[in-house]
């Protein structure tokens, strides 16, 4: 492939970047997949989320006066939720590393950790595809719509699909758009 072609963006906190080719997709909306019920929201259990603020502090208990073990430092980072309690959420990062945070630090945006270096993005669902951009291993991007094998990503402006299995915020079987 002409590297020509290719321009490198920063894609987050950690420096990781992302090789970029221009493309365009609509924008689909999301809709949730049926698990257990949550005793608080009655939505999904577990469930993907992403953190709406740049710090977040992880509490030991589902209260203010609870220690805080850690604060997370990323914004938009993908967190599964595992558990509900009043205005807590019981969350969890790609490396199981979690506990409780305040509802109003999180978001219903969908994003995704990419888990494979160099990831390919692709013109449309299929591998024999043309290639739109590459990302790097740990870039944080929008998940836009999935179905079936592959996501619609969204990273620096651009768009385009990525398997499923490479990612991490999205389970297999789930499909929205």
């Amino acid at each position: 492939m002409n590297k020509s072609k290719w321009r490198r963006i920063g894609a987050g906190l950690l420096g990781a970047c992302a090789l970029i080719l221009t493309t365009s997709f609509a924008t689909p909306v999301l809709a949730a997949e049926d698990e257990d019920m949550g005793q608080v929201t009655n939505r999904p259990i577990p469930r993907f989320v992403s953190m709406k603020a740049a710090e977040g502090n992880v509490r030991r208990g589902p209260s203010l006066t609870h220690r805080i073990d850690w604060v997370f430092k990323r914004r938009d980072m993908p967190l599964r939720i595992t558990a509900e309690h009043g205005h807590w959420r019981r969350v969890e990062d790609r490396d199981g590393m979690g506990g409780w945070v305040h509802y109003s630090l999180l978001s219903g945006t969908r994003t995704v950790l990419i888990e494979k270096d160099m990831l390919t993005l692709h013109a449309r669902p299929d591998a024999a595809a043309p290639i739109v951009a590459a990302l790097e291993l740990g870039v944080i991007a929008r998940a836009m719509e999935c179905g079936g094998e592959w996501c619609l990503l969204k990273s620096g402006g651009f768009k385009g699909w990525a398997p499923k299995a490479r990612l991490w915020g999205v389970r297999p079987q789930e499909e929205f758009d």
